[in-house]
């Protein structure tokens, strides 16, 4: 059982309404609908009732309540407690974070993290991995969600890898699939136009050397184009593209088409300087961002996502940037 099932809980309890509680929580309506099932599969018993569209609460439901509010309303007063004792009531987080992570993970990361610490202020930068180390290394940025491996031999910073993710290929749901399979080869991708990311993004890099050691160079339809751009591109019919797998959630109009061996797979790490001590607002979103991570349920991660960290991470300062797990982007 996980507080935050039981938050989710009390929102629909309070709400009597799914979208609404999902609202309300600053969560994805489905991803709130899985782990409340999930926390009646783990209870054995239905906390609502959900006939010809009103929503009840079960004999079991009501008799949770009182204790899941009574469990939230502890939580929180331990937190704004330990919060006052880390003097993170105020603050700033300045994070930088690819385009794919901020399409795919950190929208709910922030909105939580807002939630807990509403008096932190939140500065996001988007850009490609390279840019955002330099970035970090200038001061300009606190902490960076990034891709690896980094072309970077500077020992001030360091880095912990958190999740890894397989390279999808994305097509419109509208057409038939690339190839009729669960899966397809690279050498599949072969004189089929390509829709291209800008130069600066990892995917882009990677790609063009998977295509180039299968021995070919790929058709590209289009190229340079953001995040959004291409996805768009591909829900249009223009081609194919070769993408983060979490960037597809909640995009019903495209389907990931997973890479066959040898995959294509990217390391995301948060990386921070060394030199440089961590204020307590810094440090507070490691900690949130690793305690999200560890709470998501395999329905949330699906097959194309492994979270690499433990909860022994939690307090762990990070590794090496220089010996990080390498790997394709």
């Amino acid at each position: 059982m996980q507080f935050q099932q039981l938050a989710y809980f009390v929102a629909v309890a309070r709400t009597r309404h799914f979208t609404r509680a999902a609202e309300l929580s600053r969560v994805a309506q489905p991803s709130l609908s899985k782990q409340i099932r999930s926390l009646e599969r783990e209870l054995g018993a239905p906390l609502f009732s959900r006939a010809r569209g009103n929503i009840t609460l079960t004999p079991a439901g009501e008799a949770l309540l009182p204790l899941a509010q009574r469990i939230l309303t502890d939580l929180e007063t331990a937190r704004r407690e330990v919060a006052e004792l880390a003097g993170i009531r105020r603050g700033r987080v300045r994070l930088g974070a690819t385009p794919s992570l901020c399409a795919g993970l950190l929208a709910d990361v922030l909105a939580n993290f807002h939630t807990r610490f509403p008096g932190i202020e939140l500065h996001v930068e988007e850009s490609g991995s390279r840019d955002l180390i330099r970035d970090l290394g200038r001061g300009e940025l606190d902490l960076a969600l990034i891709i690896l491996p980094l072309h970077s031999s500077d020992p001030d910073f360091s880095t912990t890898p958190i999740l890894r993710e397989n390279l999808v290929v994305a097509s419109p749901t509208s057409r038939p699939s690339p190839n009729g399979r669960a899966s397809i080869r690279i050498t599949e991708l072969e004189n089929r136009p390509l829709v291209m990311f800008r130069r600066g993004y990892d995917v882009r890099e990677a790609t063009l050397r998977a295509c180039r050691a299968a021995g070919f160079e790929p058709d590209l339809a289009v190229e340079g184009g953001e995040m959004d751009a291409v996805l768009r591109f591909v829900e249009a019919g223009l081609g194919l593209a070769v993408v983060p797998s979490m960037v597809l959630r909640n995009r019903p109009g495209l389907r990931g088409t997973p890479l066959a061996r040898p995959r294509l797979l990217r390391t995301v790490a948060l990386a921070r300087r060394k030199d440089v001590e961590p204020s307590h607002s810094a440090e507070a979103f490691r900690r949130h961002l690793n305690e999200y991570l560890l709470t998501m349920s395999p329905e949330d991660l699906g097959p194309d996502l492994e979270v690499l960290i433990s909860a022994a991470d939690a307090g762990d300062p990070g590794h090496d940037l220089r010996g990080g797990p390498g790997g394709r982007d």
